[in-house]
């Protein structure tokens, strides 16, 4: 099958494109042959070798996360899916490979696509969905008339946050670029801040939830936002020991992960406030619940440009700039 991977860690010129074996299908998997995949952050972290301590990878490795296409073949023991089925996933953590021909997947990882989006469209929304989703729902337990800070709402995750937590019945504040501000308010957000002009802890205070989805000093000012007992919710800095250890990390590491943590963790305690690093789980029953969502409107992906599957660099490339807004996506077959 033909494929983008890397043999190796490195920058942008590591990653290849040729000929590689399709994956083995077990009894619990589904093959899909991939019409069109997203570009996501994780893809270039992997890429770089950033994620190596918590993802330990063997080479040759095709990125890619998530994806959408047809169901090709299942596996002797799945029933849920035949040869046909149009389908959309986040793949296994521990095996990605979305910028491919194929991909192997468990079932359980696989939902229906939406019917009402095309593949473009439904690829680019099962991981920073499911992100939005377990960090608004199962961490931050967001519910309605609570409010809660969305750090780039204009980004892949924080669009589709801000119609996630619109739909929960939540007060949403984002924050966003002054061209980007008519976009996030159509997308649902009570209030935009324009990070460019005003110090967002000037603005939002007592928030019951923050998603930080920029990290660095953005993640610790947010602390300064939230009300004793919210939640701050980071998916890109500072990963701590609760994490290391559900990740089965070395123990010879916690050291490390607890240090990486300390200002944020710190922080949390001074205000009061919970703080979670969340590094999103695949889930086929959140992908049909999201779903749900985007058969009755509350949902809709943003794709910012569709780039064919020979550009596969440039898409990671234009996603890597952070020029985007909303999601990048290959499209690797008509």
């Amino acid at each position: 099958m033909r494929a983008f991977f890397i043999r190796r860690y490195g920058g942008p010129a590591v990653l290849e494109e040729g000929e590689l074996p399709a994956p083995a299908l077990g009894p619990h998997d589904v093959r899909i042959a991939v019409h069109a995949a997203s570009v996501n952050p994780v893809d270039w972290k992997i890429r770089d070798g950033a994620l190596r301590v918590l993802l330990p990878y063997r080479f040759p490795l095709v990125l890619g996360n998530d994806c959408a296409g047809e169901v090709r073949e299942v596996g002797a023991e799945v029933t849920a899916f035949k040869p046909g089925d149009a389908v959309w996933t986040r793949l296994d953590k521990d095996r990605i490979g979305a910028f491919a021909e194929e991909v192997v997947v468990p079932a359980s990882l696989v939902a229906p696509k939406p019917s009402r989006l095309s593949f473009e469209e439904a690829a680019s929304l099962p991981l920073v969905g499911l992100t939005a989703w377990q960090a608004l729902v199962e961490v931050g337990q967001l519910s309605a008339g609570q409010t809660i800070l969305v750090h780039a709402g204009a980004g892949g995750v924080g669009a589709v946050a801000v119609q996630v937590a619109r739909h929960l019945g939540a007060r949403v504040v984002a924050t966003a670029s002054a061209k980007n501000h008519a976009f996030v308010k159509q997308l649902g957000a009570d209030e935009v801040v324009d990070y460019h002009a005003q110090r967002f802890e000037d603005v939002v205070r007592d928030a019951d939830v923050v998603l930080d989805t920029v990290g660095a000093d953005t993640q610790l000012r947010s602390f300064r936002c939230v009300r004793p007992g919210g939640h701050v919710i980071s998916i890109t800095d500072r990963p701590t020991l609760a994490l290391a250890r559900t990740w089965g990390v070395s123990p010879m590491l916690w050291p490390v992960f607890a240090l990486l943590g300390a200002r944020a963790t710190l922080a949390a305690r001074r205000h009061g406030a919970h703080y979670t690093y969340l590094f999103m789980h695949p889930s086929g029953e959140q992908l049909r619940t999201l779903g749900d969502l985007v058969d009755t409107g509350a949902l809709r992906p943003h794709v910012d440009r569709v780039f064919p599957f020979a550009q596969t660099r440039e898409a990671i490339a234009h996603a890597e700039s952070g020029q985007a807004r909303g999601k990048v996506v290959v499209r690797v077959r008509d």
